[in-house]
């Protein structure tokens, strides 16, 4: 029996339902993907999917519309999943059990999938109406955006003909997000050799930090452990010999690290300690307001190999002392966004390398080309190297742009204010649209959703009616 089949609009209910009775993780999309592909046969819509179970819907406009320029509408089909202890279901074979709950909708004991079943949801009950005057529409659902926005990646835009697009993908009503940060992953790799050393075993941890994410957090002045250990490290070699045995910390590299631990050999223990008992108290003091929990402790250790040379523990300590991290530049036309940043995410070492894995985010993409640049001058002169994978552009913000003033004039009449226009340091699918399609005019924006990625997950439907009449009265006046 249809839990929402009570709500209003219906048919953005009704089909957020259907959705919702398809398993549709990221990596699992199959199964929704000709979903969609049947509901555009059933509707007589001209209708690609790709190898990739992307798939876009062609809709023609409606009459007064006819010769519109094309408008995209943009989301995506997979959802995270995850379930609460206590609960039994199966997501990559089972729906989602839906309940309402006041003016809010979950799921019982999992994820609800809102990011993104709800444009999908809505961009379907467009498609399905026959009394919502809109141009001629271009929906482009893709997979596997929770996952590093691998369908938009690997979509061929070339069959589009739009260049406006609205990206249904945001969980604040009210938030026009217009800019977002392109990135790569740079992974720094310095050869290292090792050598007897005749001294004593220690392990120094940097640790009781805050951490956060490296987009959405850079900017909150929070100590990055891996970098922290470098001072420690540098502090330690200028009282006593020191020879490095191995150093690591941080999960991800889009994650500010809290813990960095390294083994060391030092000539002189007692000076050894003395010097990291000095940097707890600076670091407690530079802290005090920003990471008010940090410390450096040391404990006896047994080194499971041989440390590095003498020459090898010099160029590992100066590469985490000199390596670039956090806030290297603020936006000039947006006030308080980052415009470009990296963090030393991950640090790994083994028998023959240090690694350190750097996230690097711009908004404007020279930037981003210029850290990677000097990442590697640093790197050559160390006699290392640097890989760099999985980049993304950015969506750079639009000084002059039809959508914006159309959108934001439509809030304003609709809610009697004005929304808040923001760009954002993270990563979103419009970044890579920007990068396929020149020229692209391009907001993003979506009803209230709570505890994202949670089995606390909620949708507000009375946010869900708003942003609804929002999104008709900007299609209806894209003419």
């Amino acid at each position: 029996m249809p839990i929402l089949d009570h709500l209003e609009p219906r048919a953005v209910f009704s089909c957020f339902e259907q959705l919702c009775a398809i398993p549709h993780g990221s990596g699992n999309t199959k199964a929704i993907s000709d979903y969609l592909v049947r509901f555009a046969a059933e509707h007589q819509l001209r209708c690609i999917q790709d190898a990739h179970n992307n798939v876009i819907i062609f809709a023609p406009g409606t009459p007064g519309y006819e010769s519109a320029a094309p408008v995209i509408l943009q989301g995506h089909m997979d959802m995270v999943c995850e379930t609460a202890p206590d609960c039994t279901k199966d997501m990559a074979r089972e729906g989602l059990d839906l309940f309402v709950d006041g003016d809010t909708i979950g799921a019982r004991g999992t994820t609800l999938g809102g990011d993104d079943g709800i444009a999908v949801a809505m961009a379907l009950a467009i498609l399905a109406a026959d009394n919502i005057p809109h141009p001629p529409l271009e929906v482009v659902i893709t997979v596997d955006e929770e996952t590093g926005m691998l369908g938009a990646a690997a979509l061929d835009a070339s069959v589009l003909k739009g260049r406006t697009m609205l990206n249904l993908d945001s969980e604040d009503e009210g938030v026009l997000t217009v800019s977002c940060a392109g990135g790569n992953v740079s992974v720094c790799t310095l050869p290292v050799t090792r050598a007897p050393f005749s001294g004593t075993a220690l392990t120094v941890t940097v640790g009781g930090l805050l951490g956060g994410h490296s987009g959405a957090e850079i900017d909150k002045g929070r100590g990055n452990a891996n970098l922290l250990m470098g001072r420690v490290l540098y502090a330690v070699g200028a009282r006593t010999p020191l020879r490095l045995v191995s150093v690591a910390g941080g999960l991800k590299d889009n994650a500010i690290p809290r813990e960095s631990r390294a083994v060391i050999a030092v000539a002189d223990a007692a000076a050894a300690q003395a010097a990291i008992a000095d940097m707890d108290a600076a670091l407690r003091h530079e802290y005090a307001a920003a990471d008010p929990d940090v410390s450096v402790r040391v404990d006896a250790a047994q080194a499971q190999q041989p440390p590095m040379d003498e020459a090898s523990t010099q160029r590992a300590v100066c590469m985490l002392c000199c390596l670039p991290n956090g806030i290297q530049a603020m936006s000039r036309d947006i006030p308080g966004l980052v415009q470009t940043s990296l963090n030393l995410g991950i640090l790994t070492t083994d028998a023959n390398t240090v690694q350190a894995s750097f996230c690097v985010r711009s908004s404007v993409s020279t930037q981003k080309e210029m850290l990677v640049a000097r990442l590697r001058c640093l790197m050559a002169q160390l006699g290392g190297t640097v890989a760099v994978s999985g980049d993304y552009p950015a969506w750079e913000y639009r000084k002059d742009s039809p959508l914006r003033e159309r959108m934001v004039a439509v809030f304003r009449e609709q809610y009697g204010r004005d929304p808040k226009v923001e760009a954002i340091h993270a990563g979103v699918e419009c970044g890579l649209f920007a990068g396929k399609l020149p020229g692209l005019d391009c907001v993003s924006f979506g009803p209230d959703l709570t505890e994202i990625h949670t089995c606390r997950e909620r949708m507000h439907i009375a946010s869900v009616q708003r942003v609804w009449r929002y999104t008709l009265e900007v299609l209806r006046r894209c003419k």
